[in-house]
């Protein structure tokens, strides 16, 4: 048995059809209001994992708000232990885009050395570790197969805060989204090159119009933050949240419907 399986079941299903949606509220959002809106419209809109601050109250908040499964992330694996106490599912190093416009980035020895350290505190709790996209892409495919070596249970992708699309429209999502989809894709080859069944789930910068891209290059499902958690009301969170929910499960019908045709 994987430590997948020790996920709740509505979890584990959505990993299983490829159809995973995790609504992040920032790694560096501490905002009780903020995380409570957010979790609100995460649970509301058909999400499947919400992830949050590494806070044990806000880990609290979102369980009973969201009733949906918690991760929590961070960049100090110290304080994983109590926020899985507090009830969260998933435990993440990552999120980074927080930390580039400071000019911090983490080298893959930095995120291996954290992945290394969380696995010793929470042995048996799931983690996911977001790969940087300022590695390389075959760095970052290389990243990925290491982690997989130390245990890590979900990778995830990213590179959507530094991208700078010049188009409008749909166009310009496209471009927005460009870096982590070539992450995803890179990484998902990788694994599979390597015979490695492991969900990749590709986050920052993704919209309803390329949600089903990700899904189309290897992705297990999307993270999507600031789409969500930079608007200014609960009605419009819920809003994209629900458009996003379809825009996944469009994707699994058509997908489907494809198969049987086979």
């Amino acid at each position: 048995m994987t430590r997948l399986h020790t996920l709740p079941v509505s979890l584990q299903k959505s990993i299983q059809k490829r159809s995973l949606l995790k609504v992040i509220s920032g790694l560096s959002n501490f905002n009780p209001e903020s995380v409570l809106r957010i979790s609100k419209a995460a649970g509301l809109g058909g999400a499947d994992l919400l992830d949050i601050a590494c806070d044990p109250k806000l880990v609290e908040l979102a369980v009973e708000t969201s009733n949906i499964p918690v991760c929590v992330s961070s960049v100090e694996p110290s304080l994983f232990p109590e926020a899985v106490k507090a009830g969260a599912s998933v435990i993440e190093i990552g999120n980074f885009d927080s930390f580039y416009p400071d000019g911090r980035f983490f080298s893959a020895d930095e995120v291996l050395s954290l992945a290394v350290e969380s696995r010793r505190l929470l042995p048996e709790v799931v983690l996911s570790v977001t790969v940087p996209h300022v590695l390389p892409l075959d760095g970052q495919a290389q990243l990925a197969l290491k982690l997989v070596d130390i245990g890590v249970d979900l990778i995830q992708t990213e590179g959507g805060t530094s991208s700078n699309p010049i188009s409008p429209g749909t166009l310009g999502l496209i471009e927005k989204a460009s870096p982590t989809l070539a992450g995803t894709f890179t990484i998902a080859s990788a694994l599979k090159e390597s015979n490695l069944d492991l969900p990749v789930i590709c986050a920052s910068g993704l919209s309803e119009v390329t949600v089903p891209m990700a899904l189309s290059v290897g992705a297990t499902g999307v993270g999507i933050g600031s789409a969500v958690n930079k608007l200014n009301s609960e009605l419009a969170m819920l809003a994209t949240v629900k458009g996003l929910r379809q825009a996944l499960d469009s994707f699994d019908l058509v997908s489907t419907i494809n198969q049987s045709a086979l």
